[in-house]
């Protein structure tokens, strides 16, 4: 029974990433109007699916075996990683906070590992520099695109009507490297601890995952492709090319190495340099680089919390980490309040002191 219901968790996971993050991927040709919606997901489920199937070993190897030792995951331990990450998933969907779901993925594979003493930190830390240079050099390799197609010859051969045609397949064909590169990354998140339980083969898992994430594109994937098309409408044919060529790139690179990567984050980053290439500093406003900081925070951490404390509550009868939590949480949002009351007695004591 348990195994039933670990490997219908990890499935449904698998619905969710290919409706979220793989159908993004054919946004900025849906949005120029390239291509036709339901051609957009039907390409884009294909090439998940294919990208999870022929490169996605590398990512899943990771999370079953290369984070924790893949004796780590019994199958209860399985399922509570599983749990922890969809739950982490659910709740910022409800806070309206955007959440990387490799990140979710990891952070819940890690506090199984804390809670058994049996993390690989060497590997933790180098998937987490990962997390820290990818968007960096995301942004260096837009601004570096975004300069040159500021050359005079090209910007003339782009601003002729003959080269719409070009420029239009290739931005569906970035779109579909991008998908290609989501699959590769993104099947784990979903598959990696069944395949470290042993419920489920590598070979397997990614076929199935592929399918799950394929299909969760091809049909729950419509909405999440009209808002992706029409918050990036005003962008030009060419820099999507750059945006999807890049993360793309990026993603495939870290998927070989078996590193799980946040493609969103990369993928704004690359706006954000384009943004930089075209208007200068004013674009790098605090709220978007602190949105990104607290994206990467949060992500990992929450499910690490969640994942850990279910696996003391559940597997280990221990209710101590819970009290624990509580009192953080209390304090937290103590201190907040306090912040919150602070504010106007320190702006009236300014004044009395100007008096």
């Amino acid at each position: 029974m348990l195994t039933m219901i670990a490997m219908t968790v990890g499935l449904f996971f698998a619905i969710n990433i290919g409706a979220s993050g793989a159908a993004a991927s054919m946004g900025i040709a849906y949005g120029a109007g390239v291509i036709k919606k339901r051609i957009a997901l039907l390409l884009c489920s294909i090439t998940v699916f294919f990208g999870a199937w022929l490169g996605g070993g590398e990512v899943v190897k990771t999370l079953g075996s290369g984070i924790v030792p893949s004796s780590t995951f019994t199958i209860p331990v399985a399922l509570i990683v599983l749990t922890s990450a969809a739950l982490s998933l659910f709740l910022a969907n409800l806070f309206g906070i955007p959440l990387s779901t490799s990140e979710v993925a990891v952070g819940s594979v890690v506090g199984a590992g804390i809670a058994y003493q049996s993390v690989f930190l060497g590997k933790l830390v180098w998937i987490m520099l990962f997390w820290l240079l990818t968007p960096f050099v995301a942004f260096i390799i837009a601004i570096c695109a975004t300069n040159l197609l500021k050359n005079k010859y090209l910007k003339k051969w782009m601003a002729a009507p003959k080269a719409v045609p070009y420029l239009s397949v290739l931005v569906v064909l970035m779109g579909l490297f991008e998908a290609f590169s989501a699959g590769m990354n993104n099947v784990a998140n979903a598959v990696g601890p069944l395949v470290g339980a042993n419920m489920i083969s590598t070979e397997s898992g990614i076929f199935w995952g592929g399918l799950f994430v394929a299909g969760g594109a091809l049909i729950l994937g419509h909405r999440v492709l009209e808002t992706n098309g029409k918050k990036i409408t005003a962008l030009r044919l060419e820099e999507g090319c750059v945006i999807s060529g890049t993360g793309a790139t990026i993603v495939t690179i870290a998927s070989v190495f078996g590193i799980p990567v946040p493609l969103t984050q990369i993928t704004t980053s690359s706006i954000i340099g384009i943004g930089y290439a075209k208007g200068g500093k004013s674009v790098l406003k605090k709220d978007i680089v602190v949105q990104l900081l607290t994206v990467w925070i949060v992500s990992p951490v929450l499910s690490m919390v969640l994942s850990y404390t279910l696996i003391q509550m559940i597997i280990e009868h221990n209710f101590y980490p819970l009290i624990a939590m509580a009192g953080v949480l209390i304090s937290v949002f103590g201190v907040m309040s306090l912040m919150k009351r602070q504010k106007p007695s320190l702006g009236i004591s300014q004044e009395v002191v100007k008096d």
